[in-house]
């Protein structure tokens, strides 16, 4: 179930006047972060019981935030920050990662073998989301997805 990689340019879904909350939050640009970051969602989301949808969401926020760490700017620098922010809107979850972006990379889908040690991230992304995209200008990058409860493929 392979989608094409949005363009950077292309705009993130708009959500309804449904009323939504919104949290956001910095971390160090460091592997550490990752597990506090997925920690940090996971009592959010959790806040209004139990989701169908939040493994898969805690997990797709943990490959975005390593691929931070490990491939923007953001996480060659001592003061390197990731910023996360979780909108929930109903039955969706859309979440943004945004880092300083890397003058050498964007983020790419592409198909790991069974050996591989590495290399699944956005794999996993563009298998379980319902939708996801990426931007990169002058001020950093921005890796979004969202999952909805009722068409999540999974469920």
């Amino acid at each position: 179930m392979s989608r094409p990689l949005h363009p950077c340019d292309s705009p993130r879904p708009a959500f309804t006047t449904t009323p939504h909350a919104t949290w956001s939050r910095s971390f160090p640009a460091t592997p550490r972060s990752v597990p506090e970051a997925r920690d940090w969602a996971r009592s959010l989301l959790s806040l209004s019981g139990p989701s169908p949808i939040l493994d898969d969401t805690l997990l797709l926020l943990s490959e975005i935030i390593t691929n931070s760490v490990t491939h923007s700017d953001s996480g060659h620098s001592r003061s390197g920050q990731v910023t996360v922010q979780i909108t929930r809107l109903s039955t969706t979850v859309q979440v943004e990662v945004t880092d300083a972006g890397s003058s050498t990379t964007t983020p790419a889908v592409r198909t790991p073998a069974l050996a591989d040690d590495g290399g699944r991230g956005l794999w996993l992304v563009d298998t379980l989301a319902d939708e996801w995209g990426f931007q990169h200008d002058e001020t950093g990058g921005l890796v979004w997805f969202h999952l909805t409860s009722g068409r999540h493929p999974l469920i």
